[in-house]
């Protein structure tokens, strides 16, 4: 198969990453060159950490990174695809420009998607001449460790496109679970709700951040705690997420002010080196003031 995926950031070098170890030929697409030499380092220093801790050979990690070419063409990229993943920032005007100009790029078979962890996927396929070939493919950060990959049926999704993302989606060694076009779907809506009660816990005083996060990962076996995966996923995205959730659903959703502030100061987590932890080499090495 051939997948061009849109957005090299954190999501797409990772959809690109795991699509490649699959045996998938991949053409990640991005409009700034220097994002896509980032991405594809990061792809390559990510493959050498699984052969490191056994988890591919040597030869597998080099067919991989020949499976992943990385261009600013969007032509290039689509024109000839038969999956086309968009992975750009949670924009809804931006994801419809996005999807709009891929759909008119790739081939008119072609399956269309986007990685949108809460914005509609119903409204999303309305900016498309043709929106039964599009589908929600929610994907989990880090791409490679994370085994789930939510599948978002919007209203015009058809049959046949179900089917097929849901082929690719085993292809990659991943499971899915189905879910219809709702706010937040099932996992952002479970997972900010967890999470924003944290952020409340601390600004309130209740317990730290260590203490929180150490009560749910040994008090119910969460392999990471909310705040924690807070840093990772950032802290920006969160609050996007948090504000689309109020909008749609109510104030249980009301972004809390610490999450506010840190936004503000350009603390967004493991990416910026700050968010509730401190971050050096992709390690806590403390908790944030």
């Amino acid at each position: 198969m051939k997948l061009a995926v849109l957005g090299a950031g954190t999501m797409g070098r990772g959809i690109a990453h795991v699509a490649g170890v699959a045996g998938h030929a991949v053409s990640l697409r991005d409009v700034d060159d220097d994002v896509l030499a980032d991405a594809l380092a990061d792809i390559e220093s990510t493959l050498d950490g699984g052969v490191d801790r056994g988890k591919l050979t040597a030869d597998e990690r080099d067919a991989a990174l020949d499976r992943v070419d990385a261009t600013t063409d969007l032509g290039g990229a689509a024109g000839d695809a038969d999956l086309v993943v968009e992975a750009v920032p949670e924009d809804r005007d931006l994801k419809r420009s996005v999807l709009s100009e891929a759909e008119a790029a790739a081939p008119g078979d072609a399956v269309l998607a986007s990685n949108t962890s809460s914005l509609a996927v119903t409204d999303l396929a309305a900016a498309l001449g043709d929106p039964g070939r599009f589908v929600g493919l929610h994907f989990f950060n880090p791409v490679y460790a994370m085994d789930l990959v939510e599948v978002v049926v919007a209203e015009q999704t058809s049959d046949g496109t179900l089917a097929f993302a849901r082929e690719f989606v085993d292809s990659l060694g991943k499971a899915t679970v189905e879910v219809s076009d709702a706010p937040g779907f099932a996992s952002s809506r479970l997972g900010v709700a967890l999470g924003v009660e944290a952020m409340r816990m601390v600004q309130e005083g209740v317990a730290s951040p260590g203490d929180v996060d150490a009560a749910m990962e040994l008090g119910y076996n969460h392999p990471m705690g909310p705040l924690e995966l807070t840093d990772v996923v950032g802290l920006d995205v969160r609050l996007d997420v948090l504000e689309h959730l109020r909008e749609e659903l109510g104030e249980r959703f009301r972004p809390p002010q610490v999450l506010k502030r840190k936004v503000q100061a350009g603390k967004l987590g493991k990416k910026t080196g700050e968010g509730f932890y401190e971050w050096e080499d992709g390690d806590i090495v403390g908790v944030a003031e």
